[in-house]
């Protein structure tokens, strides 16, 4: 598959899609959840409020890239990205964020990156797909876990929060390894 082709992935609970201009007003409603950000490595006092303006960006940089998806329930909810993909090595880096919290902790986000990483080993035969994040964040830890990734590593002092630093673990999911659910 050409990497300029991006597909829609659909799931029981989620469609993932490619960001289109009007998702500016979606984002725009999201908000940013200081809890949210905490967990990406914002400290809450630099949490500002978005704007028409950096809607417009967050949407125009999604659709710039060429691995980038919205995430939809009923409504736009967060992103998920495959990042760095080098298709020589055949791997890439996973990011994603679901940005309402009313949308946390119902398996959304797992169900995401199951779709993710089919594309990803299926279509676009990667080999491997890393990842990483906050050694605080448990929740995410969780769903990546529950995805089969491993923790393979820690990079100590990476992100400075709320006046501390905190470390990132690293986390990788090889083809093989890869068990999507039976339809």
């Amino acid at each position: 598959m050409q990497l300029d082709t991006l597909p829609v992935l659909e799931g029981s609970s989620i469609i993932l899609r490619g960001a289109q201009s009007h998702d500016a007003e979606a984002r725009l409603k999201l908000g940013d959840a200081s809890e949210i950000l905490e967990m990406l490595g914002v400290s809450p006092d630099a949490v500002r409020a978005p704007t028409p303006e950096s809607a417009a960006r967050w949407v125009q940089n999604l659709i710039d890239h060429p691995r980038a998806w919205v995430i939809e329930t009923d409504r736009l909810i967060g992103e998920v990205r495959l990042d760095r993909i080098d298709m020589q090595d055949k791997r890439a880096s996973l990011a994603i964020g679901i940005l309402d919290p009313a949308c946390l902790g119902k398996g959304l986000g797992t169900e995401a990156i199951m779709l993710v990483l089919g594309h990803a080993f299926r279509d676009l035969k990667l080999h491997r797909i890393s990842i990483r994040v906050l050694a605080y964040n448990a929740r995410a830890i969780r769903s990546y876990q529950k995805c089969g990734f491993l923790i393979e590593g820690r990079e100590r002092e990476t992100a400075f929060v709320n006046g501390q630093w905190y470390d990132d673990f690293i986390m990788g999911l090889l083809e093989h390894e890869f068990n999507p659910p039976l339809p």
